[in-house]
């Protein structure tokens, strides 16, 4: 119904004279002042009618009902919002807590201040399981009227806004609910549409009603900033707005004040303290056109230097409420920066009123910039995915997609939600579904196709998990998962699997040492066994085995115990009381055998394995200087080996001399990246004005490709010798 229309120009009920008026009604009024005469004359038989219908009700304040929509009405006329949606806020409580009904407010006011109403109204009168469902399906049918129409949020956001401002005469266990809901779910969503004096005020109503003395605090510290901070900003001030009148650009020019919650957020959020956020100067100039919001970026950067990297063009590129602006720092004479924002005179509106802008044109004139456009492309985005969804709870969770950029909303195939931390992984998402899917998972189908495990998702995709019965985790997946239930999964399997090799070694190591007192682990009386482990406070056999190989119990030890002989001579590794069956390496051990980082063996190398206290096998090289010591203790040798396949990346170090001077790093770094190695760590070892020692650690799969590695290096012009170390 556009304004001009009958049934709101034409007053069914006579308008009550100026001196019945209360002040609150005239004050709307002069709220409403860029409306013409016959509507404001609307405005007040919407009240006559309202109050009416609220007679007798009262706020907790004591003060009558009416006074609280008629506040709304003024909040939202304080946006420039048409006389429709002001009188859909003076009547928006009616039909829920009055005899009116939506059929009474249709013939008196019209079908679309009806729809408003209808679209504002919460549903008390339906039943629901907690408070928690009826907040969702009052929201989820408030975002189902958004769609119809925008006025609808904007009607709501100025309820809650007056709602905030006098929650003083609510319990305490209401102002920490009502908060809370307003933090999480309304002050986002006028941030989403764009609305920021709202969404200010909303954040900050909050905070003092959840933190009363952290506000106190703050806002005392802000009220009360030293005179030389006042005197510095009006200095900068001074400055940038003579460098602009010389550039002949005409503009206006205010310093940005921080509110509370802005800085309570900041100091929370990037762990500064309140010295370091105030310590900071804003302005926001306010100019013509577009091309002067370009020319004035220039006036700005000639008085002070622009940081590097801290400029941002919202103009060319808007945020997704509509948002423009172009952003810059400036680095200021006292060593504090300068944040500055330039916009036109409409983007400023669109700025502060998102939007409600729209409303705010003379003639129906809409400036280029889309904030009612792309609000309303959110909604209907959000009412078409979720045509299909069951639970209101489920759909409160969607619209969070884009109110909290903390978190990502993704989709199973089945079409469920999940929620994830930002940077999640296409792994978390697959422990999220369940520990087995995560365990098992080898890929992941993003929006059909095919993705890495470390992919990282987005809000809105719908996430498949593949999976294998014989894949497992890898200790690689810890750097790259985001959740705490992915991380605590795959450490539980890591040490399940480590256990399970520990177990099997220890088996094959007891086996070895039975083997050379002319026994066996199978041939053993099963009495004499249960009995050592119950000696030994074993729950089970495979605790020993597991002890056995981490080197906490010596298999010649357990085995003389088992097969009942006294112990022998200490013997050689090359003796012929210990069988030679070597224990063969695949690279596929996890846990139990760790490879010596005095020497770094690697596949091809002559090794042994020292059995070591906790550590399990620590495989050394057999020219490691090391191998003297550990002679003095053959007990603990371990006959090992290398497998006829061998798989992994193992590391290797190398110590390169090169001609020192620039550049040269880069050209071993190149040498060692062709021969498909990965490096690890760099660190110069030496270093003087002509040759420069360096510790290459890299990744390779066996000596055969360490040579490939050295051999690119030694190629090199600018080296003067390559050795392992």
């Amino acid at each position: 119904m556009s304004p001009g229309d009958p049934a709101l120009a034409m007053p069914s009920t006579p308008a009550p004279g100026e001196a019945e008026v209360p002040d609150y009604v005239q004050a709307l009024e002069a709220q409403a002042a860029y409306l013409p005469a016959a509507q404001r004359a609307v405005l007040r038989r919407a009240w006559a009618v309202g109050a009416a219908a609220h007679a007798g009700q009262t706020r907790k304040s004591g003060e009558p009902y009416i006074t609280h929509p008629v506040a709304v009405a003024g909040v939202l006329a304080s946006q420039g919002l048409d006389v429709e949606t002001l009188v859909a806020a003076i009547l928006h409580d009616t039909i829920e807590d009055t005899p009116l009904s939506r059929g009474d407010i249709a013939s008196q006011f019209g079908e679309t201040v009806a729809d408003l109403v209808d679209g504002v109204t919460k549903l008390d009168k339906l039943h629901f399981r907690d408070r928690q469902e009826a907040a969702a399906e009052s929201f989820r049918k408030m975002l189902l009227a958004m769609s119809r129409d925008l006025r609808v949020i904007l009607i709501k956001l100025a309820d809650r806004l007056h709602n905030m401002r006098t929650l003083g005469a609510q319990s305490t266990d209401a102002r920490i609910r009502i908060a809370r809901e307003t933090l999480d779910i309304y002050a986002p969503i006028a941030q989403r549409l764009g609305m920021n004096l709202i969404k200010s005020e909303l954040q900050d109503l909050g905070f003092r009603a959840l933190h009363p003395w952290r506000h106190a605090v703050i806002e005392k510290r802000i009220r009360s900033q030293p005179l030389v901070r006042r005197e510095a900003l009006a200095q900068i001030e001074a400055k940038l707005a003579q460098r602009l009148a010389m550039e002949r650009i005409e503009h206006r020019l205010v310093g940005r004040i921080k509110t509370p919650w802005s800085i309570y957020s900041k100091m929370r959020a990037e762990n500064r303290s309140f010295a370091q956020v105030m310590d900071v100067f804003g302005f926001r100039v306010v100019v013509g056109s577009v091309a002067e919001c370009y020319h004035a970026l220039g006036a700005v950067h000639s008085v002070f230097k622009p940081l590097d990297g801290r400029f941002r063009d919202f103009v060319a590129i808007p945020k997704a409420n509509g948002y423009q602006s172009l952003h810059t720092v400036l680095f200021g004479p006292y060593g504090s920066p300068i944040e500055v924002q330039i916009r036109t005179r409409e983007m400023d509106l669109v700025a502060e009123r998102g939007v409600a802008a729209h409303w705010a044109y003379k003639h129906g004139e809409e400036p280029g910039n889309s904030a009612q456009t792309r609000a309303s492309a959110w909604i209907a985005n959000l009412v078409e995915s979720q045509r299909g969804t069951g639970s209101s709870l489920e759909f409160l969770e969607n619209v969070k997609v884009d109110l909290f950029p903390d978190e990502v909303y993704l989709f199973t195939p089945k079409g469920d939600i999940m929620a994830l931390p930002r940077n999640a992984t296409a792994l978390d998402f697959a422990y999220a579904v369940h520990t087995d899917v995560g365990n098992h998972a080898v890929a992941a189908r993003v929006d059909r196709k095919l993705a890495p495990l470390r992919a990282k998702l987005v809000s809105g995709q719908t996430v498949e998990v593949i999976t294998a019965k014989s894949a497992g985790p890898a200790a690689q997946w810890l750097e790259f998962v985001a959740t705490a239930k992915a991380r605590t999964a795959i450490r539980q399997q890591l040490k399940q699997l480590e256990h399970e090799d520990a177990v099997r070694l220890g088996h094959h190591m007891l086996d070895r040492a039975l083997g050379a007192q002319g026994t066996s682990l199978d041939r053993l009386p099963t009495p004499r066994l249960e009995a050592y482990l119950a000696e030994n406070r074993y729950p089970r056999l495979e605790a020993m085995l597991a002890d056995i190989a981490l080197g906490n119990r010596m298999p010649v030890q357990v085995a003389l115990v088992l097969a009942q002989e006294q112990a022998p001579s200490l013997l050689q590794p090359d003796a012929g009381g210990v069988p030679q069956d070597r224990i063969l390496i695949t690279g596929a051990e996890r846990g139990v055998v760790s490879f010596a980082q005095c020497c770094l063996p690697i596949p091809g190398d002559e090794i042994m394995g020292y059995h070591s206290a906790g550590k399990g096998i620590v495989v050394h090289r057999l020219e490691c200087p090391n191998v003297a010591e550990y002679r003095k203790s053959p007990e603990r040798w371990v006959p090992i080996g290398w497998d006829r396949q061998v798989s992994g990346d193992f590391d290797a170090a190398l110590r390169v001399e090169v001609d020192n001077r620039p550049g040269v790093l880069a050209q071993v770094a190149a040498a060692i990246a062709q021969a498909d190695s990965n490096i690890d760590r760099v660190e110069y070892l030496e270093r003087d004005t002509r040759i420069a020692a360096i510790r290459f650690s890299i990744e390779v799969a066996d000596r055969k490709h360490l040579a490939e590695v050295m051999r690119r290096i030694r190629r090199l012009g600018v080296v003067h010798g390559v050795q392992r170390l």
